[in-house]
Order: structure tokens, then sequence, then C-alpha cells
């Protein structure tokens, strides 16, 4: 069985306040992308777990579908299986490619061994990886406040915009970033901005990391400049980065040294 686990960005981050627990309260919205890996399982008579593509500082027991794996198999019957991962999607950029991997390993196994979870089931057990992946079981724009851990849905759409994405040779640690930001609650709430046309989004829908991220990677800052600078309508850094991301109301021709670049009309 094979599923094409996508990426996402976000529209908006905002950090809240601090928790007494040392977590962050934040307001966002993820919005899947086409952008997307390969994941495959299928029958063996002994398990293996191959990667290809994008290499990952990690190792294979590390990987996030290996945890959804062992995870899923604590609570169901799962048959001897290899497990194929093309990673495509860049990581430490904010795309939340390996939440998305996680999360699609477990409908792939929900579907396999017939168990027909529901939607919340899956949602109980993604939760336990990562505070990304519930919202890739759904995979529909979502506000995700609290931790990030809780979701609403929003009935948003920025079909036929022009998605350009560039993401430097940088990861950045989303643990460096949350200790580095000031927590502030926003003037006006996320999804009142989102109801706003698109073209105002450049004055009221910010990302709170780029203030910090920006000072200790110039990189990224001079590439949200150099969208802006190509015709973008809005442009802001996806998470906590370290991709950037652009739409445009027409095509455009974008690369930058040494990067990353990704290009999709938004369906």
């Amino acid at each position: 069985m094979l599923c094409f686990p996508n990426a996402k960005i976000n529209l908006g981050l905002h950090v809240v306040e601090k928790r007494k627990d040392g977590y962050h309260n934040i307001e966002t919205c993820f919005y899947p992308i086409s952008l997307h890996d390969a994941l495959e399982i299928v029958p063996a008579s002994e398990f293996s777990f191959t990667q290809v593509g994008l290499s990952l500082n990690s190792s294979s027991s590390d990987n996030l579908v290996m945890k959804a794996l062992n995870l899923y198999k604590k609570r169901y019957d799962v048959p001897t299986l290899s497990v194929y991962l093309k990673k495509t999607i860049p990581f430490g950029a904010g795309l939340g490619g390996g939440s998305a991997d996680a999360a699609f390993m477990l409908k792939l196994l929900n579907a396999y061994t017939s168990q027909n979870l529901r939607d919340d089931e899956l949602t109980k057990m993604a939760v336990e990886i990562g505070a990304d992946c519930p919202f890739f079981i759904k995979n529909k724009p979502t506000i995700a406040s609290g931790i990030g851990n809780i979701f609403d849905s929003i009935d948003l759409s920025i079909k036929g915009y022009i998605l350009c994405i560039i993401k430097p040779d940088i990861s950045v640690s989303t643990k460096e970033a949350y200790n580095s930001v000031i927590p502030a609650k926003p003037l006006i709430p996320l999804r009142e901005i989102l109801q706003r046309p698109v073209k105002e989004w450049k004055q009221h829908l910010t990302n709170d990391f780029e203030s910090v991220i920006f000072q200790k990677y110039p990189i990224i800052a001079e590439i949200k400049s150099f969208l802006y600078a190509q015709g973008a309508i809005y442009a802001a850094m996806s998470g906590s980065g370290s991709a950037v991301f652009g739409l445009f109301e027409k095509d455009v021709n974008v690369s930058f040294l040494n990067c990353f670049v990704w290009k999709e009309i938004l369906k």
C-alpha cells in the first residue's frame, strides 16, 4: 500500500503566552499543500525500513514513521512489513514533513489492518507523536491553538494562487526558536485576519518567530524580501522556519543560490 504524505504551511503564527509547564500557547493556521513524500508498506518475511531521497540527521529508530508504527503495534496486531520512505519534503523547514509521514503511517496501517478506526481515534494516537501530527489526519485548513494541539476548522481557500517555497541549507531548532521568542497576545485574532483579502495579509498576518530567526539567520530574511521583490502579494516564514513561502497571482520563475525551491498552483 502506497500513500503520499503532504507538507503544510503556517498562515500566521502568534506565540501567545508561556505556560507554567514550560510550553507555549500559540495561534496558527495549518494549510495543506501538495509537496509530498512517498510512503509504502508491503508484506515481508522480516521487518525492514528503507529511506531514500533527502537524508535525515537521525537514526531510523528516531524516525517518526517508526514511532507511528511502534505506537500502532502497541494497540493492534500488525503483520511483518517492509517500510519504504522517499523524502522530498525538507526537514527543519517548518513544513511538517516528519509529522505528515507519521500521521499518514497511522492512516496507512489503519487501512492495511482493516481496523476501521475513526479520525478521532487516529488523532488521539497522533497526539502522542507530536503536536503537528494530528492536523494531518484530516488534512484540511485548521486553526491550531493551545500548544498546537487544539484544532478548529476554518473555511479558508487560497486556491489558484501560485505558491513558491524557498528553503536555505539551514535547519532551525523549534526548541531554540521558542526559547528566544517573546510571547504576546495579538491585537487582532488570527481567524479575523484570515477572513480579510489576501492582499491585506502583508499588513496584518505575522509570524512571531521571524524577528528572532531573522536576526540569527539573515539569509531567511533576505529570502522573504526577495519573494516580495519578485511580486509576491504575501510572504512569510512557515512555522519556526527555515522555509519561506510567497503567494503570487501570476506565474514567476524563482531561484535562489544553494536553496531548495518548490512551486505549485494551490488547489
